[in-house]
């Protein structure tokens, strides 16, 4: 082999080990640059839980490089009772069956509502009470549900407001000049701020973390909700001996008041009020 060919081949080689290094290294950043955000493999000691990392309180930045919320934290507690190491796995929240059906994570745990997908997953039992509502500019002139015929309102894809929307409360949505779908509720408050939309359909938790905000100052949830659903957490279709596990120890948080201790980490938006007595 002619030695400069060899030599630029040596260096072609050498581009790709570093190129494969720093590819590594980006999608380590991208998802937060610790153990809670690293994908792992599935044994007996981890517990991976899949979740929208924008849908506070139940899982968001913490702004440290790591996550938070409701239902991480119980998460949390449920791997320190059964000495397993919790992975928060933020995934995109359209491939969570992906996600579930591979393998790659143990469950959706994540405001995750029940109705309607009752025989698609093995659900926990639910814990939260939730509701459907809407966010507008208080000085929009929309003061109810009626208000919005003819204007412009973002949800998110695949959220419980979308099927709300589509579904039983079909002839509201109808009434929209546009129904659109966002990627998160982040982008669709922003939509709301600049004017590109008139309204935001969404859980009710989220739209107190939103109306709250310091950095989102005008805005209020009107009276009127959509629906109402129930959040559980969801496991692989078939996976009992799991989700008895969890819900076990679940059990045992409920009845020693560790639930409602972390519920009230999360008053402001309104989690409390929101749990289902046991």
């Amino acid at each position: 082999m002619n030695k400069k060919i060899g030599f630029i081949l040596a260096l072609v080689f050498i581009a790709f080990l570093v190129m494969g290094s720093a590819s590594a290294g980006i999608f380590d950043f991208l998802n937060g640059g610790n153990n809670n955000s690293t994908r792992v493999t599935n044994d007996n000691n981890t517990f991976i839980v899949g979740f929208d990392s924008e849908f506070p309180p139940y899982g968001f930045s913490d702004g440290k490089g790591g996550y938070q919320g409701f239902d991480l934290d119980l998460a949390q507690e449920v791997c320190n009772r059964n000495n397993w190491t919790l992975v928060k796995q933020p995934i995109d929240w359209d491939a969570k069956d992906a996600e579930l059906n591979s393998g790659t994570i143990d469950c959706i745990w994540n405001g995750f509502t029940i109705n309607g997908r009752e025989k698609d997953y093995t659900w926990s039992q639910a814990y939260i009470d939730n509701k459907q509502v809407v966010v507008v500019k208080e000085d929009s002139g929309i003061n109810s549900l009626a208000d919005l015929k003819g204007k412009t309102v973002e949800t998110q894809k695949d959220s419980s407001a979308l099927a709300a929307l589509k579904g039983d409360n079909k002839t509201l949505g109808d009434s929209f000049a546009k129904l659109v779908e966002v990627a998160d509720y982040n982008t669709g408050i922003m939509d709301l701020k600049s004017g590109a939309c008139d309204a935001v359909a969404l859980d009710i938790g989220v739209a107190q973390y939103q109306v709250t905000n310091g950095n989102n100052t005008g805005l209020k949830i009107l009276n009127d909700s959509i629906s109402s659903e129930q959040y559980g957490i969801g496991f692989k279709l078939g996976n009992t001996a799991l989700k008895d596990q969890v819900q076990k120890t679940l059990d045992e948080m409920y009845a020693d008041g560790t639930v409602s201790k972390i519920a009230e980490n999360y008053s402001s938006y309104g989690v409390p009020g929101s749990l289902i007595k046991k």
